[in-house]
């Protein structure tokens, strides 16, 4: 994502999403649909930057993305969405996981290490983008909401504050958080490289 850019909410406020969450739990016909059309541009947008930054070389277009992450979304039969937030939290999950399947599948390298350290503009060879998810996995067993801030900054594009509001912590915990994370992947990504 270019820089000063993010991945802002555009449609309806959280209360109406919530609602209609709601309203999907309890199995009322079309409510999916009216939830998919609410969210559709904040999805597309999160597909948009996943598919600029972190997929060159990727087969998929953003709109087969977006249509891939719903189709996962409605075989999500364990999982009760509680928000909005939870909900968009569950989809940038998804966008991953169907990236790196298609890395997998592809055998394509990536170059994650530059995204993650944006602030520094220091070349970095390029990481298998399955390398990254393995790590990522490793880091949210040790701690879940460093890796939900890496998911949610860098593979949605969230700014610190639009961060912290998803995850209903303050800023400056997501910068600690962010910072650590960084900082732990780095030496991870490194230590697999030798």
């Amino acid at each position: 994502m270019a820089s000063g850019e993010s991945v802002t909410p555009s449609g309806p406020g959280p209360g109406a999403v919530t609602k209609l969450l709601s309203r999907v739990r309890a199995g009322e016909p079309g409510a999916w649909d009216e939830v998919v059309s609410l969210v559709y541009e904040d999805v597309h947008r999160l597909a948009l930057a996943y598919m600029r930054d972190h997929a060159p070389g990727s087969i998929l277009q953003p709109t087969a993305l977006v249509n891939e992450t719903y189709l996962r979304l409605l075989r999500q039969t364990a999982v009760e969405f509680q928000n909005r937030t939870h909900f968009l939290r569950i989809v940038a999950l998804l966008m991953r996981r169907i990236l790196v399947d298609e890395a997998r599948q592809r055998g394509v390298a990536a170059r994650v290490m530059e995204q993650i350290d944006r602030q520094s503009r220091a070349a970095e060879p390029p990481v298998d983008l399955a390398v990254l998810d393995d790590a990522l996995t490793r880091l949210a067993e040790l701690d879940s909401r460093q890796a939900q801030v890496v998911e949610l900054r860098y593979f949605g594009g969230l700014t610190i504050e639009e961060t912290a509001e998803f995850l209903d912590v303050s800023p400056k915990t997501v910068k600690r958080d962010w910072e650590m994370a960084r900082t732990w992947l780095r030496a991870e990504l490194r230590g697999r490289k030798k």
